[in-house]
């Protein structure tokens, strides 16, 4: 059961970053949520764009069919982490370093690298594997962060997320701070490690929940709109449940102390 949940977890995982990939190549440019804004000053915006788009669906495609899949994912992590701490951190601090909401494409990102290393450490490698357990606590601690401050956005801006509620649910503020307080419980739970596999799987089934009667339908009605967001948000959202399946049984259970996840093969 545990090594089903992960390798799901790491196929949704792959499927959005394929996703996210393609993108690339239907917008003709970068997806915000990997390069918010290409430096002026470098020539080749294109050739950048196709790179990114490449690559993305490269490192993606290998951890879905699992051939060469754990160096992909470490090479996908690093690279995102160094757009993040190269590119997509100044930028946000120059632009609006003091709105929360501001730093929502940063948190993606950050979640998406942090699952990259998680999928590392939930294949079996050659070797030491001695870092998993530190790829696991990033992975942990990237997307408990995202989705806790999330959460505190569901509250700041409540109006505006109340929009996002499907039409035919009732109460749309009450599912807004329900959802928000949800995310901010998760993010505080993993990274406090209060039943952390326990959180991880429930918000793994919240975010999977979200992406079949939110975002899926969204990218249906709204498919071209701000060059394919709603589709961006599909990818975005099945990555995040796909991390958060695989943390769910990946982090060290209550009695296990420090012990060192358990890869997909139950190693």
């Amino acid at each position: 059961m545990e090594k089903s949940i992960i390798r799901k977890g790491r196929l949704l995982y792959a499927i959005g970053i394929v996703g996210l990939g393609g993108q690339h190549f239907y917008n003709g440019g970068f997806v915000a949520v990997i390069m918010p804004s290409f430096p002026s000053g470098i020539p080749g915006l294109y050739f950048w764009v196709c790179v990114a788009g490449i690559g993305m669906m490269i490192t993606g495609g290998a951890i879905l069919v699992g051939k060469g899949a754990r160096a992909a994912a470490i090479l996908l992590g690093s690279a995102l982490l160094a757009v993040i701490v190269f590119r997509d951190i100044p930028y946000q601090a120059s632009v609006n370093f003091r709105s929360l909401g501001a730093w929502t494409n940063t948190l993606k990102a950050l979640t998406l690298a942090g699952g990259a290393f998680v999928a590392a450490a939930s294949i079996p490698g050659q070797g030491s594997a001695r870092w998993d357990p530190r790829f696991v606590s990033f992975g942990c601690f990237a997307i408990a962060l995202t989705v806790a401050v999330f959460g505190v956005d569901h509250f700041l801006y409540a109006p505006f997320v109340a929009t996002m509620v499907p039409s035919w649910m009732p109460g749309h503020m009450f599912w807004t701070y329900f959802c928000g307080s949800a995310l901010i419980a998760a993010g505080t739970g993993m990274i406090l490690r209060i039943k952390p596999r326990l959180a991880a799987g429930l918000l793994g089934a919240m975010i999977f929940t979200w992406l079949l009667v939110l975002h899926i339908p969204w990218a249906l009605r709204d498919p071209h709109t701000d060059n394919g967001n709603q589709w961006t948000s599909v990818f975005e959202a099945t990555s995040f449940s796909g991390i958060a399946f695989m943390l769910s049984r990946l982090l060290p259970g209550k009695s296990a102390g420090a012990r060192a996840p358990r890869h997909a093969d139950g190693s």
